[in-house]
């Protein structure tokens, strides 16, 4: 893995921020506070970047445990920044009710309510809670003038398109995009994030007890390590070829996620 100047990363980006958000005329920003390490630097990167007063902090829980707010407080109260809670628990709910009633009224029944778990549709349904949080983002960001709505993913995420398209994927900026996973985990060290946050196993919340490193398969110490040597075309002899190959096809599998939709050109 590379070795970066941590200090100067974190005021690079800081200078970044604040050039982006005075660039575009924004009043401030809002982040969602999800508890997790990646949007509690990011939030603490926004703060230092423009002042406390131009951030705001949403929890949106949804089907959430609730030590995940508890973790969104902690860094809000640490940063000073305002958090609003609104729960989209029941939102939620009735999406999965209305969906199902209408496709079940058509040759179209994907979902099966008397199926565990959803069965092969659980993931298009669990997509719905990110897309959901950042409607509400956009909502708040605009109905307070102009504030745009911070990202919170890193490049080892957003390397193999582990992100819902148009929900968390959709941001108006990524501080935190160019940065591997442990170099996050480096930039938490220096703004004093609490260790349990650091060390609290990642999760985007899609469904009970669900982690990112067990739906991905690989950790992210050894994502890091593959996904670096990739970018910079280095040798990948030493390390697991299976391991390599599944990132590769994360990576291309997940292309689309990661452009603007393609438009047809009249010739």
């Amino acid at each position: 893995m590379r070795s970066l100047d941590i200090d100067k990363i974190k005021l690079d980006i800081q200078e970044w921020i604040k050039n982006y958000i005075s660039s575009a005329k924004a009043d401030g920003v809002v982040i969602g506070l999800s508890g997790g390490i990646d949007s509690s630097v990011t939030a603490s990167l926004c703060v230092s970047a423009l002042g406390k007063e131009k951030v705001i902090g949403i929890s949106l829980p949804c089907e959430s445990i609730p030590q995940d707010f508890e973790d969104a407080k902690l860094i809000a109260d640490q940063l000073g920044i305002e958090l609003i809670k609104i729960d989209l628990t029941p939102l939620f709910s009735e999406f999965k009710e209305s969906v199902i009633a209408s496709l079940e009224e058509t040759q179209f029944t994907l979902i099966n309510v008397e199926e565990d778990m959803w069965k092969d549709n659980i993931l298009a349904l669990a997509n719905v809670k990110p897309r959901l949080r950042m409607t509400t983002l956009y909502y708040i960001g605009q109905s307070l003038g102009l504030y745009l709505v911070a990202g919170t993913g890193n490049r080892t995420e957003m390397a193999i398109g582990y992100f819902t398209k148009y929900g968390d994927g959709a941001v108006d900026f990524e501080p935190l995009g160019d940065l591997y996973k442990c170099e996050v985990r480096e930039l938490a060290k220096h703004f004093n994030i609490p260790e349990k946050i650091i060390k609290k196993p990642p999760s985007a919340g899609l469904w009970k007890g669900q982690t990112d490193e067990d739906e991905i398969g690989i950790s992210y110490d050894k994502l890091d390590e593959i996904i670096y040597r990739i970018d910079n075309n280095l040798d990948m002899s030493d390390l697991n070829e299976k391991n390599v190959s599944k990132v590769k096809n994360m990576m291309r599998s997940s292309s689309h996620k990661k452009k603007m939709p393609p438009i047809f050109e009249i010739t």
